[in-house]
């Protein structure tokens, strides 16, 4: 596809989020051409104030696509929707979507999407969070309607960092944790890089392997018609794809394939108010 016409995905990040931009873009490459809004730098306040924060701006942050037409609009920030109640994220991005004319959805929404398109209905929590913020992820989750069955606390060194983790950090901590064969886990913030580990403990089972970043990658191809098991996607959403039945629209109920080849609409300016 030409790059003047690729479909055009939106995709709001905090400031130091270095993983979200280059892992979304991996994942939709060449299918989508990516474009990125970042939430402001917020000097004084602290994680819970600057994800609370985040809430109130994203209606502007969003705004700030001005008149670049997008297809669809990503919120690549776990963190602030756990503040909310799933139904509280969907009726701030029901709202969000009405205003632009086109779909916005956050990466936590993202995930939910994707979990039932695999089938999944019990998780392994993998998260890098400081803790009252894992204990959030995990009440967003079960509040949905998801199990938590275990949580593994990943660290940095000796703290918690998403930005920091390493690769090997990431895989070790996960190995210790002596998870079951058929566990589903999810790898929570998509500030923390995870491909090269996802490549990694996918050697070690078949094991249902979800991300913020690839939920939101899955997410926006499903809703533009583009099956994630396409020839043309990456293969850690084939992978995933792989692991799922015939589909369902997660918007309508409707079979995917009924959507194969529907035109996308346009996002345009987000109206702040």
């Amino acid at each position: 596809m030409a790059l003047h016409s690729a479909p055009r995905l939106g995709v709001v990040v905090p400031s130091g989020n270095a993983a979200a931009e280059p892992e979304i873009g991996s994942l939709v490459s060449p299918a989508f051409n990516v474009h990125t809004s970042r939430f402001p730098v917020l000097p004084g306040k602290d994680l819970r104030g600057r994800l609370e924060k985040y809430n109130d701006v994203l209606p502007e942050v969003l705004g700030n696509f001005g008149g670049l037409r997008l297809d669809a609009a990503v919120v690549s920030c776990t963190g602030s929707h756990y503040l909310l109640t799933p139904d509280g994220d969907r009726a701030l991005c029901a709202e969000l979507s009405e205003r632009a004319g086109a779909p916005v959805r956050s990466a936590a929404l993202a995930i939910l999407d994707t979990a039932r398109a695999v089938g999944a209905e019990r998780l392994v929590l993998i998260s890098p969070y400081e803790p009252w913020l894992t204990e959030l992820s995990q009440a967003y989750w079960e509040s949905a309607g998801l199990a938590v069955d275990r949580v593994v606390k990943i660290r940095a060194g000796a703290r918690f960092s998403p930005y920091d983790v390493t690769t090997e950090e990431l895989v070790a901590q996960v190995r210790e944790a002596e998870l079951p064969q058929d566990a589903t886990l999810l790898f929570t913030g998509t500030g923390m890089f995870t491909f090269d580990a996802l490549a990694e403990l996918g050697r070690d089972s078949g094991r249902v392997l979800l991300t913020s970043n690839l939920a939101s990658a899955w997410w926006a191809r499903d809703t533009l018609g583009l099956p994630a098991e396409g020839p043309d996607a990456h293969p850690l959403l084939r992978r995933l794809a792989e692991r799922t039945g015939p589909r369902a629209d997660t918007r309508t109920g409707a079979p995917a394939a009924a959507r194969e080849g529907a035109p996308a609409s346009g996002l345009g300016a987000v109206a702040v108010s």
